[in-house]
C-alpha cells in the first residue's frame, strides 16, 4: 500500500507531457485506487504483436525513427525530472496510434533518489523486467544504480523492436543475468539487414556493459536519432551514412565514474591463469582484500570477449 501511494505520489508530481497523468488516489474497501488518465491507445507491446513491420524494410525504419526520438525525449524529461524509472520495457510504453502520441505509464517501482544501492537478491525476486534490466540493477556488479539504467532498458526495446527479438534468450533466470552483464548481444544489422550499421552502432551504445559507455543523456539520442531521420528524409536511405555517436551527449550532472582504474595488469594476470587451466591444467588463484564481486565480474567480462565459455557463480 504504502509503494502504491509512493507511484502515485511520483506520477501526480511528474507534470510532463510524455508521462501519464494521475488525478486521484481512491480508498476503496480495504485497498486502493488510482484514477489515472485514459491515454486511449495501446502499448507498445501490442504494436509489436500486431505489426511486424517495425525494422523491416525501408517503410519500418520510417516508423522506428519518430518512435525512438518520441520516447527518448519523454524519457529525458523524466530523467530532468529526477526520476528512475527502472522498469522501461514495451508493456510501459503507450502510443495512441491516431494522435501518434507516446507515454511512459507505470512508475510503480521507480525512485526520486539519484542513486540507489542494490542489494544482491535471487533474480526471481529482482525489481523491474528481467529481459529489459541493466546489468548494475542485477544487483551483481557492486555498482550503484542511477538513471542510466533506463538507458540500457531502452536499448534492449530498441534491439527488439529493429531485431524482432531479444538480444539475450535464456530458460533459467540466473542465466539471463549472466547474459546482461557479461555477454555481448549480435549486431542488429547481423540479423536484420534492413538496420543500417548507425542504427546498430546506437543501439551497441545504450546498451554498453559500463554506464560510463552509454550515452549519458536521453536527450544525446535524440539527437542522434534525429540526425538518422533527417539524412532518411533528404537522401531516402541510410546507407554508408556514418556519423560520430554523441556528439551532443552532455550529462548535465556531475557523475563520479565507479569502474575500477589500475588493475590492467591483475587483470592480465588472471586472463593468463584462464589460458593455462583451459588447456587442461589446475591451478588455484588466490585474491587479497576485502571480499568483492568486481573481480568476479572483470574476468568475466574479459574472458567473453575472447569468447570462452565460463562457469562462474556470484558470492
Amino acid at each position: 500500500m504504502t509503494r502504491y501511494r509512493q507511484e502515485f505520489e511520483i506520477t501526480k508530481d511528474l507534470n510532463i507531457a510524455g508521462a501519464v497523468k494521475a488525478y486521484a488516489l481512491e480508498k476503496y474497501q480495504n485497498t486502493l485506487v488510482m484514477v489515472l488518465e485514459d491515454l486511449g491507445g495501446e502499448s507498445l507491446r501490442e504494436l509489436l504483436t500486431k505489426d511486424a513491420s517495425i525494422g523491416k524494410g525501408l517503410g519500418g525504419i520510417f516508423k522506428f525513427l519518430p518512435l525512438g526520438i518520441q520516447i527518448a525525449d519523454n524519457l529525458g524529461h523524466i530523467h530532468a525530472a529526477n526520476i528512475i524509472h527502472k522498469d522501461i520495457n514495451p508493456t510501459n510504453i503507450a502510443l495512441n496510434t491516431i494522435s501518434k502520441q507516446i507515454k511512459i505509464i507505470d512508475f510503480g517501482i521507480s525512485s526520486c533518489l539519484p542513486r540507489e544501492t542494490l542489494t544482491f537478491k535471487n533474480p526471481t525476486q529482482l525489481e523491474g523486467t528481467l529481459a529489459y534490466i541493466s546489468p548494475e540493477q542485477t544487483g551483481r556488479m557492486n555498482r550503484t544504480v542511477d538513471y542510466r539504467t533506463d538507458l540500457y532498458s531502452l536499448g534492449v526495446n530498441f534491439y527488439e523492436l529493429l531485431a524482432g527479438e531479444l538480444p539475450f534468450e535464456a530458460t533459467e533466470a540466473l542465466e539471463l543475468v549472466h547474459c546482461h552483464i557479461a555477454k555481448n548481444p549480435v549486431h542488429i544489422c547481423e540479423i536484420n539487414a534492413d538496420v543500417p550499421p548507425v542504427l546498430s552502432q546506437i543501439v551497441k551504445k545504450l546498451m554498453a556493459k559500463n554506464v560510463e559507455d552509454r550515452y549519458q543523456s536521453a536527450f544525446g539520442l535524440k539527437q542522434d536519432l534525429e540526425k538518422c531521420l533527417s539524412n532518411l528524409e533528404g537522401f531516402g536511405h541510410l546507407r554508408g551514412f556514418e556519423m560520430k555517436l554523441a556528439q551532443q551527449d552532455f550529462s548535465g550532472r556531475f557523475q563520479i565514474p565507479q569502474k575500477l582504474y589500475g588493475r590492467e595488469a591483475e587483470i592480465d594476470i588472471l586472463l593468463q591463469a584462464f589460458e593455462r587451466v583451459s588447456s587442461g591444467t589446475r591451478e588455484m588463484m588466490l585474491v587479497a582484500g576485502y571480499s568483492s564481486i568486481k573481480t568476479t565480474n572483470y574476468l568475466t567480462t574479459s574472458l567473453e570477449s575472447h569468447r570462452r565459455k565460463l562457469t562462474f557463480s556470484f558470492g
